[in-house]
């Protein structure tokens, strides 16, 4: 193979514990009454809920045990004394909610109920000692609505649900609004009525459903934040009047759809707005009682600034400074003297590692389509700064899941990862990605394998053209969605890439769909719209050509997939298929299996295991650099079935384990 640039050789090699690891402090929160601070760290290598003085991190203490997949999703109730977290079962996705009593220090399980998933759906300082949930315990489909206390576990139902997809629950806890997924892909949108009845409010149609969305209610609970599409491209946020049915237009964006918004903690009115094109602008000001702050804030730090928590007196803010070259920094922000006091940052060894710069770029699709794509190049290999490297390089196409998300800037692990090791990194906003306008999202159904994978080999031919790639040595690495386009790209053209990783990719679309979690069913028009019908004959004449499964005979080059055994979304089978396909036709692939991860890898040790055996991949065929695996297998449930012996030290790690 050939050598990467010299230059980046002199650079040294960034572990990939602290790029994949566990962070120092993560997931930052004040309480409501802003007394204490919060965020999740390390226990014995687990990640936990700390709890201390606002300010004062030094001083937290954990006030959970989790002992081994790490809580990733919590927040403060309104009594100040409690913690919420769910937690799932080796990644089946059948959350639990449990609840932590700050003084007496005891966790308990809100929802002990077996193959059951539970989801949070209104909490209000109204009601501090409570929460809205939903339960699919009668019928896997459908989450009927409980008032649940979160210190007695005590339930009552609220609302049975035998039609709707979704609801929405005002600070008053009342259900105001229920919606449902249309035969055509769009949304039906009802208004509960005084009687009990549900009355028909808004039709959504399906151009617009993938823009629409409730964000909250104002303080009297009469006017609805909602992001709205209909009429436009981008999707804008509005007010909508809940009596009459009317929108006034609050902010918008010609490029891209409403990012977020700043709304106040008690008078629940709107304050300032964002939106993300290729960068996170900053916040649109509509209540000039934050403009001080946030002009301050603007000039503390470079980075993109978030307010990611709030006290409910609004004198402590948690603030957040994202760059894409150094960690995820944390500031304490008392509104009551105007000063920030820097907390820490989330991975602090990385601050003097030799981390690489994000390049944004947009780049034209064969029929014309803006394809907003960022790219990473190895520190070292562009000598003139132009953004280019001053030889084609070994890259890796790295493709983002849904397909309906999105790729962002900023610190980008697997893109740090990758530079690191010598390889440059593209990643694409393919049409279907969603936040770019409608018209784009839309551009997307029924293209999976076509034009959505076009547009990934546009960017490729266009990084070959810019000199960025060398045309020889490219892969393509990605996962769920972005999975299925490894599988397309390998079979679809043959010897383009060099190699694939798959991550929890889908190789049959028909049993992909026809094996959907049940509580996704009331929503399967989203799916069928937009992928392909499964139940129709010529729907599934579709699907059967854009599944890779069925082109499995054509791929020529090596892939690696990492699959979770407990994947509810896609199930270990779209592996398994794939796999038995490419062993029967005598190709070489690599199957890692993990016992106790769902879709993806949470476990940090599953993690650093899957990216060793990645990165000897992909070394053995880009020629980049590689970290022996050392330790990285340490702690990690996984197994080989196939393939063990094509990448090498794999088999001899595996057995010093």
């Amino acid at each position: 193979m050939t050598s990467v640039c010299i230059a980046e050789k002199s650079s040294p090699l960034i572990s990939r514990s602290l790029l994949f690891g566990n962070p120092d402090r993560t997931t930052t929160r004040v309480s409501p009454d802003g007394s204490m601070m919060s965020f999740l760290a390390p226990v014995d290598g687990v990640l936990n809920v700390w709890v201390g003085p606002v300010g004062q991190p030094d001083k937290a203490k954990p006030v959970t045990n989790d002992t081994y997949r790490g809580i990733r999703s919590y927040f403060w109730a309104y009594t100040n004394e409690h913690i919420l977290f769910l937690q799932d079962l080796n990644g089946d996705e059948n959350w639990r909610i449990y609840s932590v009593n700050l003084s007496s220090g005891k966790t308990r399980d809100l929802t002990p109920f077996e193959g059951v998933q539970a989801q949070i759906q209104a909490v209000s300082r109204k009601h501090p000692q409570e929460c809205i949930i939903g339960l699919n315990k009668r019928d896997p489909e459908y989450h009927d609505l409980f008032r649940l206390n979160i210190e007695t576990g005590n339930l009552t139902l609220i609302q049975e649900n035998t039609r709707f997809s979704g609801f929405e629950v005002d600070d008053e806890f009342k259900v105001r609004l229920a919606s449902n997924m249309t035969s055509d892909g769009g949304i039906d949108i009802f208004k509960l009525m005084d009687d009990g009845a549900w009355q028909n409010f808004l039709r959504i149609e399906k151009e617009d459903s993938m823009s629409a969305r409730f964000v909250g209610f104002n303080k009297t609970n009469e006017v609805a934040y909602f992001v709205d599409s209909r009429g436009r491209d981008t999707a804008a946020l509005y007010l909508l009047d809940l009596d009459t049915g009317e929108r006034s237009l609050v902010a918008e964006d010609e490029k891209s759809d409403f990012g977020g918004a700043l709304v106040h903690p008690t008078e629940k009115n709107l304050q300032a707005v964002a939106f993300y094109y290729d960068r996170l602008r900053e916040y649109e000001v509509l209540d000039q009682a934050i403009s001080e702050d946030l002009e301050y804030l603007y000039h503390l730090e470079d980075g993109e600034v978030r307010v990611v928590s709030r006290s409910l007196d609004d004198k402590a803010w948690i603030v957040a400074y994202t760059v894409d070259d150094g960690p995820t920094r944390y500031y304490y922000y008392d509104r009551s003297n105007g000063q920030a006091e820097f907390l820490f940052t989330d991975r602090d060894e990385l601050r003097d590692k030799p981390l690489s710069k994000m390049t944004p770029v947009v780049i034209k699709s064969r029929d014309g389509l803006d394809l907003l794509s960022y790219y990473t190049l190895p520190l070292g290999s562009d000598s003139n700064v132009d953004d280019l490297p001053d030889q084609p390089l070994p890259m890796v196409l790295n493709v983002h899941g849904g397909p309906w998300s999105r790729d962002y800037w900023g610190l980008n692990s697997i893109h740090e990862w990758l530079a690191n090791r010598g390889y440059a990194v593209l990643s694409v906003n393919f049409r279907g990605s969603t936040g770019l306008g409608k018209n784009f999202t839309n551009a997307g159904d029924l293209e999976w394998g076509r034009k959505m994978q076009d547009d990934l080999i546009d960017a490729v031919n266009w990084s070959i053209d810019q000199g960025i790639a060398d045309p020889e040595r490219i892969a393509i690495m990605g996962g769920s969605y972005g999975g299925y386009a490894v599988l397309a790209g390998l079979s679809l053209s043959p010897q383009l890439f060099a190699c694939g990783v798959d991550i929890v990719g889908p190789s049959n679309l028909i049993t992909l769909l026809q094996s959907v979690p049940p509580y996704w069913k009331p929503e399967i028009e989203q799916w069928t719209k937009r992928v392909g019908d499964y139940r129709t004959e010529e729907g599934r004449k579709l699907l059967q050509d854009r599944s890779p499964l069925n082109y499995a005979h054509r791929i020529e080059r090596p892939l690696l997939i990492g699959q979770g055994a407990n994947d509810p979304r896609v199930k270990q089978n779209e592996s398994d298929q794939i796999v038995k396909a490419m062993q029967e036709n005598g190709l070489p692939v690599t199957y890692v299996l993990y016992a106790d991860e769902g879709h993806g890898f949470a476990r940090p040790e599953n993690r650093l295991s899957f990216y060793a055996i990645a990165e000897a991949f992909l070394a053995e065929y880009l020629g980049g650099r590689y970290e022996p695996i050392g330790s990285d297998f340490q702690g990690a449930n996984f197994t080989v079935p196939t393939g063990a012996g094509d990448i090498a030290g794999l088999a001899t790690a595996m057995d010093n384990r």
